[in-house]
């Protein structure tokens, strides 16, 4: 099948919080936006014509837990991972965030650590601090342009209060698919150290040619009885406003304190819509993503050339996964606040400042490349028009 990537959907005036932020809070209605992990392209044919079907009913009351939606997201898992997951171990969330903070107040007491290994999604920071635990840093190496796991580091840093690791794989925002060898490495510390793991595989189905995801749980039983894994439809299907993700555990006690968390804070029925959106995209979704993940490493080699070759000193870094670059630039010598608004206001992009997401990436900026190129060379023009006015 064909799917038309090129084409520009026009989402202003509806809603989009991508579209809509620069305009109502940044007063900046003209700058393009590539920011949140949002993609600018319609969901699949099959998961519009699902929801569109359902919506057509007109009965929207609560919904039940259908078997068949997780009997879906159990073949999706098979399929694409080799991961054999039972249907009765996934668990549901309105989102990944909701289940963060969910995780962290189920299995850790107030005081005990958390370790987060920044930079990284900036609400991994609240889910630890506002739940009442300690947040413990184990900083990511920035290596010859790549970044690293420092487990040397980490090994330091845990000692008997930490209880649990929140992995975010692939990493967001610095876009590595961490190999068996690192993640085998990472497991065998957690082990060591009596470590629950939180792995957070949103951007699992979004890896580029050369790279493979490998869930966390599958590296073996023992590491498997520890874990409980993130996943979700949204990032992948452009879905994230239908608020519907699952949980994988298949320890029984990781799965019912899970469960026990939105129990208790009165959250138990999923969205009608996002449970259609959900079956509908892991049933019949895969042609849609093959072709969107050519599309998509097209775009980020497009960025990449053209920062190669017309706009230094600013460096563009091709993510291994996710649909999310690294735009470097400290070349230009820029105080944080004028960096920002240099892309802001004399460039007219809206990108998130790799402050965010922690002091590692000060000086930096996260592009969302997920929308069609004729956008992407407008926005690199703009900065490269922008990068003659300082030079």
């Amino acid at each position: 099948m064909k799917f038309d990537f090129d084409a520009v959907l026009d989402r202003r005036g509806t809603g989009s919080l991508k579209w809509d932020f620069p305009v109502l809070k940044l007063n900046a209605p003209g700058a393009l936006p590539l920011w949140v992990a949002d993609m600018d392209f319609a969901a699949p044919p099959a998961v519009c014509e699902a929801v569109a079907r359902r919506a057509a009913h007109g009965a929207f009351g609560y919904p039940s837990d259908s078997a068949s939606v997780r009997e879906a997201a159990a073949g999706w898992l098979r399929t694409r991972f080799g991961w054999d997951v039972h249907p009765g171990e996934f668990s549901y969330a309105p989102g990944i965030v909701t289940a963060l903070y969910a995780c962290v107040r189920a299995f850790t007491k107030p005081g005990d650590g958390v370790v987060i290994q920044t930079p990284v999604y900036p609400p991994f920071f609240p889910a630890v601090e506002a739940s009442g635990r300690w947040l413990v840093r184990n900083p990511l190496r920035f290596e010859n342009g790549r970044w690293m796991m420092d487990f040397d580091d980490l090994r330091r840093r845990v000692d008997d209060r930490v209880k649990m690791l929140l992995l975010c794989s692939p990493h967001n925002p610095v876009g590595r698919v961490w190999t068996e060898e690192e993640l085998r490495r990472l497991a065998e510390i957690c082990l060591e150290r009596n470590l629950i793991v939180v792995s957070d595989e949103i951007h699992g189905d979004l890896v580029f040619r050369g790279f493979r995801h490998i869930p966390f749980a599958t590296l073996g039983p023992d590491i498997a009885a520890r874990t409980i894994t993130l996943i979700a439809p949204s990032k992948t299907f452009n879905v994230a406003g239908l608020a519907a993700s699952l949980a994988v555990a298949g320890d029984r006690a990781l799965r019912e304190g899970f469960r026990k968390e939105f129990r208790d804070f009165g959250w138990e029925l999923p969205n009608v819509f996002g449970l259609v959106a959900m079956e509908a995209a892991y049933r019949d979704g895969g042609p849609w993503l093959e072709a969107l993940l050519v599309y998509l490493e097209e775009g980020a080699d497009l960025l990449r050339k053209f920062f190669d070759e017309r706009l230094a000193p600013l460096r563009f870094f091709k993510p291994e996964g996710t649909y999310l670059g690294l735009v470097d630039g400290r070349g230009l010598g820029l105080a944080p606040a004028r960096w920002k608004e240099f892309l802001l206001r004399e460039a007219g992009v809206y990108l998130n400042d790799g402050a965010m997401f922690g002091p590692e990436t000060e000086g930096f900026a996260r592009l969302n490349f997920a929308c069609p190129h004729s956008v992407l060379r407008e926005a690199a023009g703009r900065i490269g028009r922008a990068l003659g006015g300082i030079r």
